[in-house]
């Protein structure tokens, strides 16, 4: 196989999410499982809306999850490529100007649809004399400019999807320059495909009705078009697309809730494939594992509570050094090794550990029922002497069992509601060594 060449595209118009993440690494573990390149493309033609902010959030996001790139470039800066491809197809006959406006269009839509024809272009336009066009453009109308398909059949063995046809005829001429000048996605999108020997597209299947026209803009400025490859789209875990929730999906909201990289990134790769979802050690375990042939057809689910779920079994195995700066930007106080080991196991994020640091180094308010103070009042008389060990828990709560009659439930609650206020928690042996014999006492006392 040819060593590929991918690419992820793209625009710096809003922060990335979950959708187009899937896509980026999807084509960067390809491209790193086959020791090729992965090429980062800013799709910046839209100058109005396109921002450095915004391409300066998409590094920042693709750097953070471990993605890094081989080379990059702005598509903002090529204009004059793609100028003089437009030129070329013009100059061939394969791109010709359109006078219609949106309204027009619209009507003949509805046209066709009535009398039971797809709603494809016409052609109009190419009978079109130059007085009229003159006359059109003395109106002050300005032309759009349309690629002219071959009206045959375009077939390509899709990675994903397998064999593919289209039927050009059954598709409208798309537009690839705006009535403004402007380009669309298509052409530029092929020269730098071109340009940049891309050999392979990866994206989602919403663009695999794009395909049979691009393969012949391909052909028509004298490339050969690249293997493609189709996935299915991200929908949520209650089967309804994501695009209402993108917002709150975004790598940075994901990053700024305390999510790993690696947790999303260990997700993303497996939902919608063969592999049973899990944490990974890494990318690079993540790109030997993968294969297009594992990539299944029906829609990839997207499960926060599966994502919360892989990210604590990672946050679980780390060590106090993984974390350490960050659980001091938290707050200075969970910079503690042994807080870290012992409230660890109970964080699916790393700001959970929030939760336990007022039970470990502050104040709380014990939670002791009535029908238990006789009970507690017992505890607190009976709390062993001297420091509080790793065999105190133990020691402690066995004598208590032999002097109370208490036993499971009945007896360990009482005593973590009292000390910690919680229900639920960690270990109390654990807990009861950090939280001191001076807190415990005080706690027990109610």
């Amino acid at each position: 196989m040819t060593t590929p060449i991918v690419r992820f595209a793209p625009s710096p118009t809003g922060r990335l999410h979950v959708g187009n993440v899937r896509t980026a690494l999807i084509n960067w573990l390809f491209a790193n499982g086959a020791g090729g390149q992965f090429v980062l493309r800013i799709d910046d033609t839209d100058t109005e809306r396109s921002t450095e902010v915004y391409e300066q959030g998409i590094k920042d996001d693709l750097t953070w999850l471990g993605l890094t790139w081989d080379d990059t470039f702005n598509q903002s800066k090529r204009f004059e490529k793609y100028d003089a491809a437009a030129a070329s197809l013009k100059e061939k006959g394969l791109l010709y100007a359109c006078y219609e406006t949106a309204d027009e269009l619209d009507r003949k839509r509805k046209i066709a649809l009535s009398r039971g024809r797809p709603p494809v272009y016409d052609r109009a336009a190419l009978n079109l004399t130059d007085d009229e066009k003159a006359a059109l453009e003395a109106e002050g109308r300005k032309p759009h400019w349309r690629f002219k398909l071959s009206g045959g059949r375009c077939e390509w063995t899709d990675l994903v999807r397998g064999d593919q046809s289209i039927d050009t005829s059954s598709i409208s001429d798309p537009i690839l320059i705006r009535e403004d000048g402007s380009y669309l996605y298509t052409l530029p999108s092929v020269v730098d495909d071109i340009d940049y020997d891309i050999t392979h597209v990866v994206r989602g299947e919403d663009h695999v009705t794009n395909s049979g026209a691009q393969i012949e803009i391909f052909q028509a400025l004298g490339g050969a078009a690249p293997n493609m490859a189709h996935t299915p789209l991200l929908i949520g875990a209650d089967g309804q697309g994501l695009s209402k929730r993108l917002g709150s999906l975004s790598i940075a909201q994901l990053a700024e809730d305390g999510f790993e990289p690696l947790a999303i990134a260990s997700l993303l790769a497996r939902i919608g494939t063969s592999e049973n979802v899990e944490a990974a050690d890494g990318l690079d375990q993540l790109a030997r594992a993968f294969g297009f042939d594992k990539i299944g057809r029906a829609p990839a689910r997207f499960d926060e509570a599966e994502l919360k779920s892989v990210n604590a079994s990672i946050l679980h195995g780390l060590q106090f050094e993984d974390v350490k700066d960050r659980l001091s930007a938290i707050d200075p106080r969970a910079a503690n090794e042994a807080f870290w080991m012992v409230v660890r196991e109970n964080c699916s994020v790393l700001p959970d550990v929030r939760e336990f640091l007022e039970v470990a180094f502050g104040e709380i308010t014990p939670e002791i029922d009535d029908e238990d103070r006789d009970f507690i009042s017992a505890a607190a008389a009976s709390l062993p002497d001297g420091d509080i060990t790793d065999e105190t828990w133990g020691t402690w709560t066995s004598a208590l069992k032999a002097d109370t009659g208490r036993k499971g439930r009945g007896l360990f609650m009482p005593l973590r509601k009292a000390l910690t206020g919680m229900a639920h928690g960690p270990d109390m042996a654990s807990m009861l060594k950090l939280i001191g014999r001076e807190k415990a006492v005080k706690r027990l006392a109610g």
